[in-house]
């Protein structure tokens, strides 16, 4: 794997350090502030929110703009965001910054995904993605215990001061190792909202809504399952936690590979082993070294999804791929929405902490449907219509707008120029 996939996992370490690093933080901002720890719970949703706007607006200023200019002024962005919380001097100023600090979250990994995926062999493209990705779900192996531990000794804004550093040392690193990834010859906001006139692209966006929401129906929850349920110690939990940080990275590189072989099998697998492992454990919670080991799993099949649907809909999304894939952030960010509240509908209806993860399973299950029937969907388009690799029913195309064609394959075969790879 080429160094450039480095320079793009350091970003993305900072990034998912800055996002998650947030909840072990809220004591100390709350009290530095004078705050509730529930309001200061609110910096959390502000940079959700801000994931959710900057993912299509960033990316469609950015379009026709050539890759490596976006993706190391996102990362500049991103480092001037934290340096804005760092320097907050009260709370409504710092959820402000961390809102600002959310805007070039989603375009920075839709952007950076379909970078990985030009710097190596078309088989190669879903380990590529994995790697980049490999930087979020370290972050929460180390960055977030390490965060929180800094934030504990030396105050939250030493944190934040020490991902701004992180965050330009990752811009810098991608001006440096990034080669010149240049937009391809049809580009723009308008050739960018042509691909979601591909029925399966919202199906695969559908599959993580609903499918991924399952990961974050448990994961919203599992401090206090592990608790509560399982009988670990408050101090405990952070390395139990770990161990999810680590599932998550086996996972994220194991997805990738499994990807390169088989894309649409490793997406539907994927959501049918993690519904299996989350609804066995409402059963494994009971005991700590069971519920130690399910976590792991948990982690590992929740992510092993991510490489994977990212690919998916960088190929579906037929030659225009960048907007498509930052969209997906935004999916997954609903998909942690949809799950925590359905999870806490489950404990407030009183079924007890061990319900979130069989919720999670009952929505895990439904995207591996969507993701079946999305499969079955393509297979018949393709004999259908004879448009090989389309991916589109007969029902959609017929029913929609006309698809954008799909010239003939091009020597290089990249993401962005315009190629379909075949189902």
């Amino acid at each position: 794997m080429p160094l450039a996939l480095v320079a793009l996992a350091v970003t993305a370490f900072a990034i998912g350090t800055t996002e998650f690093a947030a909840m072990g933080l809220l004591p100390q901002v709350a009290d530095d502030l004078d705050v509730s720890i529930p309001q200061a719970g609110w910096l959390i949703s502000a940079y959700a929110l801000g994931v959710v706007i900057g993912a299509p607006l960033l990316t469609a200023l950015a379009a026709g703009r050539p890759r490596k200019a976006v993706l190391v002024a996102l990362a500049g962005f991103f480092a001037a965001g934290n340096l804005l919380c760092a320097l907050a001097p009260d709370f409504w100023t710092l959820a402000a910054a961390r809102l600002v600090t959310g805007l070039p979250h989603g375009a920075f990994f839709g952007a950076g995904a379909v970078a990985a995926a030009e710097l190596v062999a078309p088989d190669r493209r879903a380990r590529a993605v994995a790697v980049m990705f490999s930087g979020l779900t370290l972050a929460n192996v180390v960055g977030v215990p390490a965060a929180t531990l800094l934030g504990q000794h030396l105050g939250w804004r030493a944190t934040m001061l020490v991902v701004v550093a992180i965050g330009a040392a990752g811009a810098l690193a991608i001006a440096r190792l990034v080669p010149a990834l240049p937009s391809p010859a049809q580009s723009g906001l308008r050739h960018e909202l042509g691909a979601f006139r591909s029925g399966q692209l919202w199906l695969a966006l559908a599959t993580v809504v609903f499918g991924c929401g399952g990961f974050f129906a448990c994961y919203s929850y599992i401090t206090p399952l592990l608790t509560e349920v399982s009988g670990f110690a408050t101090g405990s939990v952070t390395l139990v936690l770990a161990l999810f940080g680590v599932g998550m990275t086996i996972g994220n590189l194991l997805g990738g590979y499994a990807a390169d072989r088989a894309l649409r099998p490793t997406v539907c697998v994927a959501f049918l082993l993690l519904a299996a492992v989350l609804a066995l454990f409402a059963v494994t919670a009971r005991t700590q070294w069971s519920a130690a080991a399910t976590v792991v799993l948990v982690g590992l099949f929740g992510f092993a999804i991510v490489p994977a649907v990212q690919t998916l809909v960088m190929r579906e999304a037929r030659g225009a791929p960048t907007l498509a894939s930052a969209t997906v952030q935004g999916a997954f960010n609903l998909a942690n929405a949809q799950g925590a509240y359905f999870g806490g509908l489950a404990l407030d209806a009183g079924l007890g902490w061990t319900s979130p993860p069989l919720v999670g399973s009952g929505l895990a299950a439904s995207g591996a449907v969507v993701a079946v029937a999305a499969w079955a969907a393509a297979r018949r388009g393709t004999r259908a219509s004879g448009l090989h690799g389309t991916g589109l029913p007969r029902a959609v195309a017929s029913a929609g707008p006309t698809p954008v064609p799909v010239p003939a394959p091009a020597p290089d075969d990249r993401i962005g120029a315009g190629t379909a790879t075949p189902h």
